[in-house]
């Protein structure tokens, strides 16, 4: 009689499945100023702005500050779910909220699901739902 019996287990925890989180927007809309953090960009466009360099340069340094804004993703979509239907459609077409699935293989958001699903395809890997 062993001393101990183990217990095997189905480790369920991973899957190549991927679901969509449940969203449950908040009753109060955030404020504008919540929506990202712009210190580090501000940081950079004033040392930009005081430089003395050519405009061009300034402009191409201006343009890459801009990957410097942190956005607050979870108050976007409280912001999106309170929002006028031109809002959030122009949110849509930025890709701050990605609402529907079929909207956004059409405006080129899911490419990356696309190029993972061939290259699984391509070394025989098939996902659990393909099986």
């Amino acid at each position: 009689m062993p001393l101990f019996k183990i217990k095997k287990e189905v480790d369920t925890k991973y899957t190549a499945k991927v679901l969509p989180p449940q969203y449950l927007p908040s009753a109060i809309a955030p404020k504008m100023h919540e929506l990202c953090d712009l210190a580090q960009y501000k940081k950079l466009m004033q040392n930009i702005n005081k430089s003395d360099i050519p405009d061009e340069i300034k402009d191409f340094l201006k343009l890459g500050a801009t990957r410097h804004i942190v956005f607050n993703y979870a108050k976007i979509a409280d912001f999106y779910a309170h929002a006028e239907p031109e809002v959030q459609r122009l949110m849509e077409e930025s890709a701050l909220v990605i609402i529907d699935i079929n909207d956004a293989i059409v405006n080129g958001y899911v490419k990356l699901s696309k190029n993972i699903k061939q290259i699984m395809d391509q070394t025989g890997r098939r996902t659990k739902d393909e099986s």
